[in-house]
């Protein structure tokens, strides 16, 4: 058996090294990233959700007084992808670093927590939710400061 060593097979080996080697690179990335985030679904899906909410409550508060404007709009998503790309970072390091398992509560929750406030005062101040009925909700909160009058 020969070894043919024609320019051509070089060539064609050559370009099948250049193919393969991003083609590979591209699926490992694929897979980390699928199994990261089907291993933190939930989490994903919550920050989304809590976005998402904020943001038709507060398009239905920006029709209500103004009119819909589509840059505000677009507001949404691009905090959606933003912290879909912090939440992912983050989870990166705490899977990186043993000890850090706790990162991701410490900064997406307070997040999380003003994203809810935020969709409740929008929801009252585009009148899904009765004023009365938010007070209530917040005097909840803080139960040391008593209820309102």
């Amino acid at each position: 058996m020969r070894l043919n060593l024609s320019p051509t097979n070089s060539m064609k080996s050559t370009t099948l090294i250049f193919l393969t080697v991003p083609i590979v690179t591209a699926s490992f990335l694929c897979s980390y990233f699928l199994e990261l985030t089907m291993g933190n679904a939930e989490q994903y899906l919550a920050l989304i959700a809590v976005i998402f909410i904020d943001g038709f409550f507060g398009i239905a508060l920006g029709i209500k007084r103004e009119g819909f404007q589509t840059r505000k709009a677009v507001r949404v998503l691009k905090r959606a992808v933003t912290w879909i790309a912090f939440l992912t970072v983050i989870l990166m390091v705490e899977r990186g670093f043993k000890g850090t398992v706790w990162l991701s509560e410490v900064v997406i929750i307070p997040f999380v927590i003003l994203q809810l406030i935020s969709s409740l005062k929008n929801a009252s101040m585009a009148g899904f939710i009765k004023t009365e009925e938010l007070n209530k909700i917040l005097d909840r909160i803080d139960n040391h400061k008593g209820f309102r009058k």
